[in-house]
C-alpha cells in the first residue's frame, strides 16, 4: 500500500512538473548576445547587441515573434564540418604557409575560426580528384596490391593538420563514389554502371581495407556511407544501387563483412543521396530487420531541384516518424556552376541557412559541406564539374577568399557544439526562419534568418520574458544566452 502511495506521489509530481516545464529555465539575469551577418553592410558573425530579457505581454497578431521552449528538446547534435576531398588537399598544398594556417585557424578554431567538429573523406577517386584512381592495381581480385599510397602526398597531411586544429578530434566519414572498373558492369568508373554480383565480397573488404589503412595512419575512422549518390549516372565517378539492391549488399555482404574484420562498432550510413528519393530507400533498407540492423542512420544531399523539384524537407520529418531510432545526416551540399563573379553573391549564403534550418528542425543530427577549399576557378576536376566552396583560394595570388556562404555556415558551427539538444523553436511570421539548440554548458544558441526585403523587428520570447531585436533584410543571426 505504501508503495502505491508513493509511486502515486512521484507521478503527480511528474505530472505537476511538466505543466509548469516553461518556469524550469530561468531567464532571470541573462545577458543576451546577438552576432549579426547582413547583405550589404560589413557585418561578418559581428557581435551587434548585448541584451536582457524583460517582462513581456502577450504578442500581438501584427507583431513578429520567435516562441523557445527550452524545456523540450529533440536530437543530440553531432556536429558540422565539410569533406577533404583531393581537390581540397592539392589547393591547400599550394597556399603559402601563413595562408595554410589562417585556413585552418578559419575552419577549425572555435574562437577566430567557425569550430567544424566532423569530416568526410572520399574512398579514392571523385570528381573532385585530379584523375580517376583507386588503391588497387587493375584486375586484382583479392585485393593483394591494396595501398593508400595515393593519399599520402596531399590528403592524409592535411586531415592530420586538420585534426590537429580541431583540438585532436575530428570525426571523419568515408564514402566511395565507384567500385573499381574491373568490378562494374560497364568496365568504367565513371557514368553510372552497376557493382557486378561476383565482386560483391570483394568490394565489402574493399571498405574495411581502406579503414585499417586510415587508421593505420592514425586517422579514427568514425564510419562510411554505402554509396555517394546511388541513382545518378554521372560524367564522373558513380555506381547505380536500386533500394533492393543496397539493402541486399548491406544484408549479406557490407554488414557482415565488417563484423568480421573487427569494424562492428564503425557506423554505416544508406542513401547518401537527394531528399526526393529517401522514403523509398529507408522503407526498403530500414523495414528490414536483418539489413537494420547495421544502419546508423540514412545521409542525403540537396539537389532535388536539379530535377526540377522542390527542397522536400518534409520527407526527413516522415522519415523520423517511421524509424526514430534512426539518426539524419546531411552529406553533401554545394552551389553548382561556379562563376568567379559571384563569390559573394548573397544567396548562395541563404541556402546554406535555409537548409540547415530546415533540416535541423526535421531532426537531421549533422550537416556536411561539400569541399572544404577549391580554387579559384572551383576545381580541380577531372571532367570539369566546377562548383562553389565556402573558401577559395586563389593560388595564383596567394589569398584566400571568403564567401557569404562561410559566414551563414558558421552562425551554426561556432555557437552549436557537439552533444547539443534541439530546443523547440517557431517564429509567427514566415519571412524568419528559425532553430535553437541548447549546448551542454547550458547556453542556448538561437538562429533566426531573415529572406526578406525588409528589416523586421521582433521579440524572442521564453515563457513571459522576451527580448527585443531589429534583423536586417536578408541576413542571420544567432543569440547566445
Amino acid at each position: 500500500m505504501k508503495k502505491s502511495i508513493v509511486l502515486l506521489v512521484l507521478t503527480l509530481l511528474a505530472i505537476e512538473c511538466s505543466a509548469n516545464n516553461l518556469q524550469a529555465f530561468s531567464t532571470k539575469g541573462k545577458k543576451v548576445t546577438v552576432y549579426t551577418t547582413a547583405s550589404n553592410t560589413d557585418l561578418r558573425l559581428t557581435l551587434t547587441a548585448t541584451k536582457s530579457f524583460a517582462p513581456a505581454d502577450q504578442p500581438l497578431e501584427s507583431e513578429v515573434s520567435v516562441f523557445v521552449n527550452p524545456n523540450k528538446t529533440f536530437q543530440t547534435f553531432w556536429g558540422i564540418g565539410a569533406s577533404i576531398t583531393d581537390a581540397s588537399a592539392e589547393v591547400f598544398a599550394k597556399l603559402p604557409k601563413s595562408k595554410q594556417e589562417e585556413f585552418l585557424k578559419a575552419h577549425f578554431d572555435t574562437e577566430e575560426g567557425i569550430g567544424y567538429t566532423l569530416a568526410r573523406v572520399p574512398i579514392h577517386s571523385c570528381d573532385f580528384s585530379s584523375a580517376s584512381f583507386t588503391y588497387v592495381s587493375d584486375e586484382d581480385k583479392e585485393l593483394k596490391t591494396f595501398t593508400i599510397d595515393h593519399d599520402r602526398q596531399y590528403r592524409i597531411p592535411l586531415i592530420k593538420k586538420s585534426i590537429k586544429a580541431a583540438g585532436g578530434k575530428l570525426p571523419l566519414y568515408a564514402s566511395p563514389w565507384s567500385p573499381p572498373a574491373f568490378m562494374k558492369t560497364n568496365k568504367s568508373m565513371l557514368q553510372g554502371g552497376k557493382l557486378l554480383p561476383e565482386y560483391y565480397q570483394a568490394w565489402a573488404l574493399y571498405y574495411t581495407k581502406f579503414i585499417k589503412a586510415y587508421e593505420n595512419e592514425g586517422i579514427p575512422i568514425w564510419g562510411i556511407t554505402i554509396q555517394n549518390e546511388p541513382m545518378a549516372t554521372q560524367r564522373w565517378e558513380s555506381c547505380i544501387y536500386t533500394a533492393v539492391e543496397e539493402r541486399d549488399f548491406l544484408k549479406n555482404h557490407l554488414g557482415p563483412t565488417m563484423q568480421r574484420e573487427g569494424l562492428g562498432d564503425k557506423n554505416i550510413v544508406v542513401w547518401d543521396h537527394n531528399r526526393d528519393l529517401i522514403t523509398n530507400r529507408a522503407n526498403t533498407i530500414f523495414g528490414d530487420p536483418e539489413a537494420s540492423k547495421y544502419a546508423w542512420g540514412i545521409g542525403f544531399h540537396w539537389y532535388e531541384v536539379w530535377a526540377g523539384g522542390e527542397y522536400m524537407y518534409e520527407n526527413l520529418a516522415r522519415i523520423k516518424e517511421s524509424y526514430p531510432d534512426k539518426k539524419l545526416l546531411f552529406t553533401e551540399g554545394c552551389v553548382e556552376s561556379f562563376d568567379a563573379k559571384k563569390y559573394q553573391h548573397w544567396p548562395n549564403a541563404e541556402r546554406y541557412g535555409q537548409s540547415m534550418i530546415n533540416d535541423f528542425n526535421q531532426g537531421t543530427v549533422g550537416w556536411t559541406d561539400w569541399n572544404i577549399l577549391l580554387d579559384q576557378r572551383g576545381g580541380p576536376n577531372h571532367v570539369n564539374n566546377l562548383c562553389f566552396a565556402p573558401v577559395h583560394a586563389d593560388t595564383k595570388k596567394g589569398i584566400l577568399i571568403y564567401t557569404p556562404s562561410y559566414y551563414y555556415i558558421g552562425h551554426f558551427s561556432k555557437f552549436i557544439r557537439p552533444n547539443a539538444k534541439r530546443v523547440s523553436t517557431v517564429s509567427s511570421r514566415s519571412h524568419l526562419l528559425t532553430t535553437s539548440f541548447i549546448n551542454e554548458d547550458g547556453k542556448i544558441a538561437t538562429v533566426v534568418m531573415n529572406q526578406s526585403d525588409d528589416k523586421i523587428t521582433y521579440k524572442m520570447f521564453i515563457g513571459q520574458q522576451a527580448v527585443e531585436e531589429t534583423i536586417l533584410p536578408h541576413s542571420i543571426q544567432t543569440l547566445i544566452y
